[in-house]
């Protein structure tokens, strides 16, 4: 089951990752609102889909392993989700989806550091990530004139609320409906873009048609399928496994926007990355050796 749980976090993490440029090129004609509300409604359209055709299935699991219904933790996660997803999209207005990608990935040594919080004990090596990962984002997001990119500090602060979101999930997973736990999450995460998209923002039919590609692909596959295996895997898998394995996100997303956007990193912005990567390879260096 642990593998089983591995390889859902990775699937998870592919789908993520390729999501930054379907972000991107969704909001060419569309604003950050816009996009989100469209795309979570069809995520919630999909997951709607799975909840009803696995009812009986999903009851029987229930009364046999004693676990709740998951729709009201879910609503409370989905503000959460809501916040973080609605800065990483505002970000992409200002940087690259594949700088998009590293740095939201920062809260996979956030997730050790929130557990302290909660009263677990943070190890060496934890610490080790963390300062590594810092420095990284410090070649990757200042330039040599010691400015940082706004966007980049969008994403920087979202990272914290995706470890909130991640740390909620890994409490929860294991005793209540996964799937009702993810769709009451990319249902409160939609009503709420709904609500931004309308004071904020004026789309029109012809662009959320134009877009219609990049909606899907971030409804569907990212907030439909990405999200229900993040949380059926983290329901098996080991929590550090589970953030280690997520931070491939970051991998997909640079080489998905090298590969289909053209983006181009310098080598400053080339060696953060891999000083973030070995930040988040340390913070997991002792489930690595096992």
């Amino acid at each position: 089951m642990q593998m089983r749980g591995n390889l859902m976090l990775l699937g998870a993490a592919f789908f993520w990752g390729t999501t930054f440029v379907a972000q991107m090129s969704g909001m060419e004609g569309l604003g950050p609102f816009s996009y989100a509300a469209t795309r979570y409604f069809l995520g919630f359209i999909s997951l709607s889909a799975v909840l009803f055709f696995t009812k009986k299935s999903r009851r029987k699991e229930r009364i046999k392993k004693n676990y709740s219904h998951g729709f009201l933790v879910g609503l409370l996660i989905g503000i959460i989700l809501f916040a973080a997803s609605s800065m990483q999209q505002i970000s992409m207005l200002y940087t690259t989806a594949g700088k998009a990608a590293f740095i939201t990935c920062l809260y996979i040594v956030f997730v050790p550091l929130g557990s302290f919080l909660l009263g677990k004990k943070i190890l060496r090596e934890n610490w080790i990530g963390a300062f590594l990962a810092m420095t990284g984002l410090y070649f990757l997001a200042i330039n040599e004139k010691f400015s940082i990119n706004f966007g980049d500090i969008i994403l920087f602060f979202s990272a914290f609320l995706w470890a909130a979101q991640i740390l909620l999930i890994d409490k929860f997973a294991s005793k209540v409906d996964v799937l009702e736990l993810s769709t009451a999450q990319i249902f409160m995460t939609m009503i709420l873009s709904f609500f931004a998209m309308i004071i904020f923002e004026n789309p029109t039919q012809k662009n959320i048609l134009n877009a219609w590609f990049p909606i899907f692909y971030g409804g569907v596959m990212s907030a439909g399928v990405a999200f229900t295996l993040q949380n059926y895997g983290q329901k098996y898998a080991e929590p550090s496994a589970a953030a280690i394995l997520m931070s491939f996100e970051a991998i997909f997303g640079a080489l998905s926007s090298w590969i289909i956007l053209g983006e181009e990193m310098t080598s400053r912005e080339i060696f953060g990355c891999l000083l973030m990567l070995a930040g988040v390879i340390a913070t997991q260096w002792r489930i690595i050796k096992r």
